[in-house]
């Protein structure tokens, strides 16, 4: 079985919380990891290694969330600055009014795949009828 190039399902689930988060009039929240390659955020505002981003539609402009990163244009503390974060470096989405939204964990590798033979050798599972 050979690897197909598929879209990595944290963009699928970014842009999902974002979407419900703005629809549900609560306002989307990013963390990001601060030291992460290619990460381009205001180190002033960085603690702990991290950043936590307010990404709503009044808050941002130029908004862009591609294959390979979310960027946008805001202000901090009145001056402008352009972020980028890749999608590796986003470790959370959330509504900020309820928390409710999705953590990423920090190793996105996917797992090897499974051997095929190895699904054969597992007991299939057995249905019995009850009446």
């Amino acid at each position: 079985m050979h690897p197909v190039a598929m879209t990595p399902l944290k963009l699928y689930l970014l842009r999902a919380v974002y979407d419900w988060s703005v629809e549900q009039g609560c306002t989307p929240h990013v963390i990001v990891d601060a030291k992460g390659a290619g990460v381009q955020v205001p180190p002033a505002y960085v603690h702990d290694g991290q950043i936590v981003l307010n990404i709503h539609p009044r808050a941002v402009g130029r908004f862009e969330l591609t294959e390979r990163a979310l960027s946008f244009s805001a202000r901090f503390g009145g001056r402008p600055f352009d972020v980028e974060a890749p999608l590796a470096a986003i470790r959370a989405v959330y509504a900020k009014e309820n928390g409710q939204g999705i953590a990423f964990p920090e190793s996105e590798e996917p797992g090897p795949p499974e051997p095929e033979h190895a699904a054969e050798s597992r007991p299939r599972p057995v249905l019995k009828r009850v009446k």
